[in-house]
């Protein structure tokens, strides 16, 4: 029977119930275009539940926070307490139903149960069996033997059996790799699917925006980015600033009366010295605020800063506070999303959870299962990118998120000191990073001599090899090019001619190609559409137009989007005439030609290609007509207006461009692209470099 459902459960506090939802999650938006998030029971109504707001958002789930939870704590205890379970189960079942009509899949957390004080029985479980859904079910083992974990398995074994429902999968979180083993080596006749997630320090550690919120602090210097900055530990700084500033440790968060001027002073003075270590933030007890000349000197720093906090407690009640906050995973906690995803992907067998599912398989592509397709597809055959802009902070956070989510390997490009610095002063870790100085890096000598003798036949001196590779651009595509990376990303920084005039120079074309063309993948609502060229070829003719849809078709293969290809123009079929029409009608043929595989359609206009009803009309016996999925435009002034048109005027998510044609995956950035664009291009390079 194919699961509609699944109800995840978790008896402890921080167990890990959301951590576990975003993993199942993100294998549903993978495969379903309509997913349901479902609390039965949350602890208030009068504040908002953060795991509902969480996986509305991250997810961009469609329903309202109204639909995505059942009934409170108080309202079951008053129903419990007035002997109406039947009538409190019934109420619940009504509106998963209700969800379980509309979307495809519905996926439910528990409540903890140490929540609801007068309850006998395990009203998860009950859920679970009248809702039908499969359960899983979270063992928490930290600060736990493994005999404790063992039998705690066993016991919710028994219980799942009883209750009879249908046990999908049991996840031991925070588990070492002896309890693991020990574990394996007891359960080793155990049917059902158990899955043992690592213990992650930093998952578990508090933010900068925890402390906010549980301290109820006001924000005195801060940026947008400081809000996720990790806190390790606390350290009141009771000493002179002689002897404080051998206490101070990574990411410390710092209790410091705001009239210890010194102290202050010497915080931020550490972290421009690479001799300490960067801290986290700094909390002035007593709601105070530092003095106008010290504040002065701090709005003026430029480049870093540390994030001031102020709160009204005093230095022993503060710090006692600060002790029992407990950190979460929110919507801006970049960081630990990629690293709670990249730890569950390790850790779980994907393939088996899709096959126990047994999702229907549909057309729909979302956006948002587009990009976790990336990311899967990347991981499952991980590849080394080098990033030759590392001084840009928009590709350390991306390539912070690529590491933590185990999508590829990363190589930065630049002084080794100066990199790490940046990045730690971000409150980033890249500790598994590799960082090259092209300048001082033994390969300099071996890739002077390769680029001239490359080179020398069109007149490069050995001088002008050796200037050009101390241009990291040129650099890095050496890398590539003699196999120390399997691709490179660049752009952030750098124009487009300065990320291909040294992938033409070193890497060249493929065999079957005389030119390097462009794709863009076009996230709609419900589908992604590939769009070539929309951004390198000028005015191609019809051999280049032909290898520009070859490729294109090859590359969407690549990506999981069966191609169908448009030739476009502004006629259809044999209605049109002139040279324009005719460049497309060559170039279709020529594609027919050469790969008969190829479904292919041209000339042929953008609505009868996009819309079946027009395909109907105008082309009523065409395969590609109706149903394309790859879209050629004739030249680079039509397809780069019309993408930026669809882009801008329907909300669709522009991935690219993407180079093909190349021997070896180079890949361009926008000069305005966001940290996101630059993680989906990392991920679609590395996917390049798998299939070559």
């Amino acid at each position: 029977m194919k699961i509609n459902s699944l109800y995840i459960s978790a008896k402890e506090f921080n167990a890990g119930s959301l951590f576990v939802s975003m993993g199942m999650m993100e294998i549903l938006k993978q495969n379903l275009p309509r997913v349901a998030f479902f609390r039965p029971v949350i602890f208030s109504k009068n504040m908002q539940d953060n795991d509902i707001l969480f996986m509305l958002e991250h997810y961009k789930l469609d329903m309202k926070y109204e639909d995505a939870y059942g009934v409170d704590v108080a309202y079951v205890e008053s129903m419990l307490a007035a002997n109406k379970e039947d009538a409190l189960i019934s109420e619940l079942l009504e509106k998963f139903k209700k969800l379980e009509k509309e979307y495809d899949f519905v996926l439910c957390e528990g409540i903890r149960l140490s929540f609801l004080n007068s309850i006998h029985f395990d009203i998860n479980l009950k859920l679970a069996q009248n809702f039908g859904a499969s359960y899983i079910n979270i063992i928490l083992a930290k600060d736990k033997s493994a005999k404790e974990v063992y039998e705690n398995i066993l016991i919710d074994k028994k219980e799942i059996q009883t209750q009879g429902c249908s046990h999908f999968a049991s996840f031991v979180n925070r588990a070492s790799a002896e309890m693991q083993e020990a574990l394996k080596s007891r359960l080793k006749d155990v049917k059902e699917a158990i899955f043992y997630l690592n213990e992650v320090e930093e998952l578990s550690l508090c933010t900068v925006q925890d402390v906010m919120e549980s301290l109820d602090a006001k924000p005195l210097f801060i940026t947008e980015h400081d809000h996720t900055r990790t806190i390790r530990s606390i350290k009141i700084a009771a000493l002179s600033l002689d002897n404080f500033l051998a206490k101070i440790e990574e990411d410390d968060l710092i209790v410091v009366p705001a009239d210890r001027s010194e102290i202050i002073l010497g915080l931020f003075a550490s972290l421009y010295s690479k001799n300490y270590a960067n801290i986290s933030a700094i909390v002035f007890p007593f709601s105070m605020q530092a003095h106008p000349n010290i504040q002065k000197l701090i709005d003026g720093l430029s480049g870093f800063g540390i994030p001031i906090l102020s709160v009204s407690g005093d230095t022993y009640e503060t710090a006692k506070k600060l002790m029992n906050i407990h950190g979460h995973i929110r919507i801006n906690s970049t960081r630990k999303i990629a690293l709670a995803m990249g730890l569950f992907r390790e850790s779980v067998n994907i393939d088996l959870i899709e096959q126990r599912i047994k999702s229907e398989q549909s057309d729909v592509m979302t956006p948002l299962m587009f990009q976790y397709k990336l990311f899967e597809m990347a991981a499952s055959n991980l590849k080394r990118v080098v990033l030759p802009e590392a001084e840009d902070e928009r590709i350390l956070r991306a390539a912070e998120i690529i590491l933590h989510r185990k999508v590829a390997d990363i190589i930065l490009l630049g002084d080794e000191e100066e990199v790490k610095a940046n990045y730690l002063r971000l409150g980033l870790d890249l500790s598994n990073a590799v960082i090259i100085n092209p300048h001082t890096s033994p390969l300099m000598e071996q890739f002077v001599e390769s680029f001239y003798e490359l080179r020398r036949s069109k007149g490069l001196s050995k001088s002008a090899a050796q200037d050009a590779m101390t241009h990291f651009n040129y650099f890095a595509t050496m890398m590539v090019q003699l196999g120390y990376a399997d691709a490179m990303v660049s752009g952030a920084i750098h124009p487009t001619a300065d990320t291909i005039r040294p992938a033409l120079q070193i890497i060249k074309t493929k065999p079957d190609y005389d030119i390097v063309s462009s794709i863009f993948f076009m996230c709609l609502d419900t589908k992604v559409l590939v769009y070539g060229d929309c951004a390198i070829v000028q005015d191609p003719d019809a051999k280049e137009l032909a290898q520009i849809a070859i490729a294109s078709a090859r590359s969407a293969k690549m990506f999981g989007i069966t191609p169908r290809v448009a030739m476009l123009s502004y006629s259809t079929g044999e209605s049109g005439h002139g040279s324009d029409v005719d460049k497309v009608r060559e170039a279709t043929q020529i594609v027919k030609e050469k790969n008969a595989d190829i479904l292919v359609e041209g000339p042929i206009q953008y609505d009868a290609a996009i819309d079946a009803k027009v395909a109907k009309i105008k082309l009523p016996n065409s395969q590609v007509a109706g149903r394309a999925t790859v879209f050629v435009f004739p030249d680079l002034n039509t397809g780069n207006n019309t993408y930026k048109a669809v882009q801008r005027s329907s909300g669709a998510i522009a991935i690219g461009p993407v180079l093909q044609g190349l021997k070896k995956p180079v890949n361009d950035l926008s000069r305005g692209c966001l940290v996101e664009d630059i993680v989906n291009t990392i991920a679609i390079t590395a996917i390049q470099a798998g299939e070559d």
